[in-house]
């Protein structure tokens, strides 16, 4: 794999695979010595249009685990500002040879017009409302961990579809390894090519204890131009998750940072079902696996090995 643009790259093997390689990859974080040599010499660089907390960290910290350099580049304070090009800041980049850029930007395709001007692995941290392929992954990671398998698992993707990359990657990825998803939120939050993505589509969350997995999502306010619910009191009052809507033996993901009374009520979101710092921690270890993917297997020409120990 030379790049990872899109979860529609990888099949279900190409899932389960990063998965294992995540899964091989946990024993490092339990070490006094947190690190493998398994990217020593190579340089990863950090290119963030957005702020991140989550992705941006673990993408960091994934690289330095590897014993990758890493350098991170954030658009505020830099030449972006005065006008440069997407283009001309990756070919300014480029010069320092990093091996891989990851990227996170508001543009979508964005990412794909890297390898005309790179030679670097790339790797795409969200790009618009349009993809995020490695939450897709961590996601699939952490729910195989607690279910052993997605094959008939019913998930439920509440909230701003309409706006989220999260959840346009999150139906392939979950579909591939066999879950059957519904979408719910307001018609205004809901793209209009839903239903052609093999989904069911609701408009309440009657019916969402049927599902095995409740997986909310935040309202995007930064990519809405205009009002597309009434207002946030009237939005929670009819599709927040809470104790009284989430079953006891339903599991909860959010891909944060959770806005706490409005898609979620602060007792689920601290409740035992919750998988939202499992979604967290499992980012390290499923980027981990996503940077030696595409350094370790592609440029080298051989298989890939098992990680050793520093």
């Amino acid at each position: 794999m030379k790049h990872l643009l899109s979860i529609g790259d990888l099949d279900r093997a190409g899932i389960e695979r990063i998965c294992d390689r995540a899964a091989a990859f946990e024993s490092v974080g339990g070490q006094d010595i947190k690190k493998v040599p398994a990217l020593r010499g190579r340089t990863v660089l950090n290119l963030f249009y957005e702020s991140s907390t989550r992705t941006r960290s673990s993408f960091e910290l994934a690289a330095k685990r590897l014993s990758a350099d890493v350098v991170n580049f954030v658009a505020s304070g830099s030449s972006v500002e005065k006008g440069e090009s997407l283009k001309d800041t990756v070919l300014t980049l480029s010069a320092h040879r990093p091996d891989v850029i990851v990227i996170r930007c508001p543009w979508a395709g964005g990412p794909e017009l890297l390898p005309r001007w790179t030679d670097a692995a790339i790797i795409n941290a969200g790009d618009g409302k349009h993809e995020h392929p490695t939450q897709a992954l961590l996601d699939v990671y952490t729910l195989r961990r607690r279910l052993g398998n997605l094959d008939g698992v019913k998930i439920w993707i509440v909230g701003d579809v309409l706006h989220s990359r999260v959840a346009r990657s999150g139906i392939v990825a979950f579909q591939q390894m066999g879950a059957s998803v519904t979408l719910a939120g307001p018609p205004t939050l809901m793209p209009r090519e839903a239903e052609s993505l093999g989904v069911e589509v609701r408009t309440t969350l009657d019916g969402l204890r049927e599902a095995d997995v409740v997986y909310a999502l935040r309202m995007q306010h930064e990519r809405m131009d205009d009002a597309f619910v009434p207002s946030l009191r009237e939005y929670a009052s009819v599709y927040q998750v809470n104790a009284r809507r989430l079953g006891a033996r339903q599991l909860l993901m959010h891909p944060g940072p959770v806005n706490r009374g409005v898609e979620l009520s602060g007792d689920v979101v601290d409740s035992p079902q919750s998988l939202i710092l499992e979604q967290v921690a499992a980012g390290v270890v499923v980027r981990m696996a996503v940077l030696y993917e595409v350094l370790a297997a592609s440029r080298s020409g051989d298989p890939i090995t098992e990680p050793q120990p520093a």
